[in-house]
Parts: C-alpha cells; structure tokens; sequence
C-alpha cells in the first residue's frame, strides 16, 4: 500500500494471467478495466469478460443485473418474460456509459463493442473458479462464437464508438 512503509500490507492489483497485449503491443490490465467498468455502468452490469488479446481493440462479454436492468428497461413494464439482453433501453444506457468511458481514457482501455450475455457463467465448462471468481480464459474460450460476433462486420454486437 505504501512503498516507503512496508508494514502497511500489499493491495491486490489483479490476476497477471488475466492481462493480454493488444495488437499493437499495448498491454491489458483486464481487471482493473473490469472492475472500472462494472463502476461507470452504475450497477447495470453484474459481471463482465474483457476480449481483445492480440486484437486492435478491448470489447466486453457482460452479464446484467436484472433488478438494476429492469429500472432502465424499455420494453419490460414488469413483464418477466422480456428479455433484458436485448431490451433498447438497456442497450442504450450502457452504450451511453461505455461512451463516456471511452472519452475519459486511452486507447488501451476503450471499449468498441459489448454483448450481453443471458446465459450464466457455467461452473461445470469452468467458467466460474472454486473461489466463485470468473475465468476470463473460460469464458473466452468457450464462448468463441459471441467473442467473434464482437470483432465481426456481422453487427451482433453491440457498437459503442
């Protein structure tokens, strides 16, 4: 916590396994961008997973919290069968935020695009650790598919810039 009093203890900074180097060499710090972004959504998002590893740009895989969604949703009206994920009021109060996100920091930490995911992080694909902590390598590799819709000129995911 302090250098020049080491008595003071050490700050946990993040997992190094979870950081990754952009393509243009610049590196990732995944969970401080993370958890920097589960801030600047005010509690939209209940977690997230940063792609972008060898790629020109960060995008996020994210799962919502329903209750603060539903504060923001357009369609919902307190139906329970209305799919959070792909409601536009939703949509448009995170792109508002990762908008302003975006405008406040360097290249290495803007995010260009989201998904949000309606399907929970999978303890047995090993998508949650036994500390109940997200693997970001997990749930990268397995869900390839979203991950490329992100990057892809498809337009599934959604664009922020």
């Amino acid at each position: 916590m302090d250098p020049a009093d080491p008595n003071r203890g050490l700050r946990f900074a993040g997992r190094v396994s979870e950081n990754f180097k952009l393509s243009n060499g610049t590196w990732v710090v995944a969970n401080t961008l993370r958890t920097t972004l589960l801030a600047v959504t005010e509690g939209m998002l209940q977690d997230a997973v940063i792609a972008g590893e060898n790629r020109d740009r960060c995008a996020l895989l994210a799962w919502l919290n329903p209750a603060r969604a539903k504060q923001h949703a357009a369609r919902s009206n307190g139906a329970e069968d209305c799919n959070l994920c792909l409601d536009p009021g939703v949509i448009a109060f995170i792109r508002e935020c990762l908008q302003k996100h975006n405008e406040a920091t360097g290249s290495s930490e803007r995010i260009v695009s989201f998904i949000l995911l309606d399907e929970p992080p999978s303890l047995a694909a090993g998508e949650i650790t036994d500390k109940a902590y997200i693997n970001q390598r997990a749930v990268l590799n397995r869900r390839r598919e979203q991950v490329a819709m992100l990057y892809g000129p498809s337009g599934a995911g959604v664009t922020v810039v």
